[in-house]
């Protein structure tokens, strides 16, 4: 078996490509569930604790429970199998009672050392606001869409015209003026691990932002998990002066020097 493409599904480990579960299970026929996505760095996974905090809480908020302990102990299992490899580690929960846990390789766009996002609007769910559901179908149209554009990525604007969030990761720009922003959680995005830890490194403006102010960026960046930290070069027609710029370079310093530090201490432990 190819190292990063296991998968166990409570608790039974096989090829990824060969795990089953029933077809009448509602987290497959209605998008009911919760997930997470974590890097893996030589086969270590990055703020796993955090990741399944963020997992007991979207589950808490669907009326979800988590059987964590049983988590642990088959995300452990897995990893033992999967061996000290560059990856991804996938985590599912469905309302069927299914834990699965994937081991996938990184994807194409990780990559990238610069993309080019267009805008899509997006009506947010206040339902579903901060949960990370199995419910991800229009965050992978809103990608589609940049794409049949001739973009990497797209831009998820609220109709009013508030800028949210990348379908699967968090953006920052640098205005004119110098100023670090990112939308706040109140304007309704996910509240990201990676944002987090840029947040505490970082001196940013968090608020609800329009699209104009992202589009006259002097640069810009997208951050998550997988992606780390990833240059903008062009928001919609508005080619962005700088990329990667000083801001974002100094994000990425910033992030690689947390992930130094959690890394080793997570060896130490």
């Amino acid at each position: 078996m190819s190292a990063a493409e296991l998968a166990s599904v409570d608790g039974r480990i096989t090829e990824r490509a060969e795990a089953r579960i029933p077809a009448a299970d509602d987290g497959l026929l209605r998008g009911d569930g919760v997930f997470e996505v974590i890097r893996l760095y030589s086969g270590t996974p990055f703020a796993l604790g955090e990741h399944l905090d963020r997992m007991e809480r979207s589950g808490a908020a669907i009326d979800l429970p988590l059987d964590r302990a049983a988590f642990e102990a088959e995300i452990a299992a897995l990893l033992a199998e999967h061996g000290a490899a560059d990856a991804q580690l996938r985590l599912v929960a469905t309302r069927g009672g299914r834990r699965l846990a994937f081991t996938e390789n990184l994807p194409p766009y990780a990559a990238k050392e610069r993309i080019r996002v267009i805008s899509v609007t997006y009506a947010p769910s206040v339902m579903l606001n901060g949960v990370k559901s199995l419910s991800y179908a229009a965050n992978m149209k809103a990608i589609r869409l940049a794409e049949s554009e001739g973009a990497d990525d797209a831009v998820l604007v609220r109709p009013d015209g508030i800028v949210l969030e990348a379908p699967t990761s968090t953006v920052f720009w640098v205005t004119t003026e110098g100023t670090l922003r990112t939308p706040s959680l109140d304007a309704g995005i996910l509240a990201s691990i990676t944002r987090d830890r840029l947040l505490r490194e970082l001196e940013v403006e968090e608020g609800e932002f329009p699209l104009a102010d992202l589009e006259g960026a002097t640069e810009a960046f997208l951050a998550s998990t997988v992606r780390e930290v990833q240059a903008i070069s062009a928001v919609n027609e508005a080619e962005l002066a700088e990329c990667p710029g000083s801001r974002t370079q100094e994000a990425a310093e910033a992030f690689a020097a947390i992930l130094d530090r959690e890394l080793a201490a997570s060896a130490s432990s």
